[in-house]
């Protein structure tokens, strides 16, 4: 089955921009990858910031497909929503090439929080904040709110522990956490 030419080009540039930074990697890099041409990819996209929003959205799709996975397994348990994401984000970030965050490396590489790019992580991270609002809710929580935003610290610290813990570690402590701040509010 042929990959349609803008997928190819959103492929290409998030093997290269993940591995080296987005600031890294130019467009001639990421069509040389893809095999087409500047032409090409300009009737696909206006500028490279472009195709970074196109390939930060491809990466939110994932990630939200698979908390919305875990959500929708757990059928409204909180506990068991964590255990499957802790899951998730010890294999995810503790597999060969984790090089971190990729919304997190592109708010380090775009600290300009009017730009496409900062909006995109801005987007993203809302979604994380209020998907964990979401699976706190049923506990009755005096704070959902302050507590989604405290998972989504978790998140983030798990996404930089993946450099340096293992899976399983990873996990179990990303789930303890999780746990704490459920119970302890």
């Amino acid at each position: 089955m042929k990959v349609p030419m803008r997928d190819r080009l959103i492929e290409a540039a998030t093997e290269l921009f993940y591995a080296e930074g987005l600031r890294a990697v130019s467009v001639d890099r990421v069509i040389e990858r893809a095999g087409t041409t500047k032409v090409t990819f300009y009737r696909h996209f206006k500028s490279k910031d472009d195709l970074v929003v196109a390939h930060l959205e491809r990466r939110a799709e994932l990630e939200r497909a698979g908390i919305g996975a875990a959500v929708e397994h757990a059928d409204g348990d909180a506990d068991r929503t964590f255990e499957l994401i802790a899951g998730g984000l010890g294999s995810m970030a503790c597999e060969p090439g984790f090089r971190g965050c990729p919304f997190i490396n592109a708010a380090a590489e775009y600290p300009d929080p009017s730009s496409a790019v900062r909006q995109t992580v801005q987007r993203h991270r809302a979604w994380c904040r209020d998907t964990f609002e979401e699976i706190v809710r049923p506990l009755a929580l005096p704070d959902a709110a302050g507590v989604a935003a405290d998972l989504m610290l978790l998140r983030d610290g798990a996404m930089v522990a993946g450099y340096l813990d293992g899976e399983e570690a990873l996990a179990a402590s990303f789930l303890r956490s999780c746990r704490a701040v459920t119970r302890a509010v």
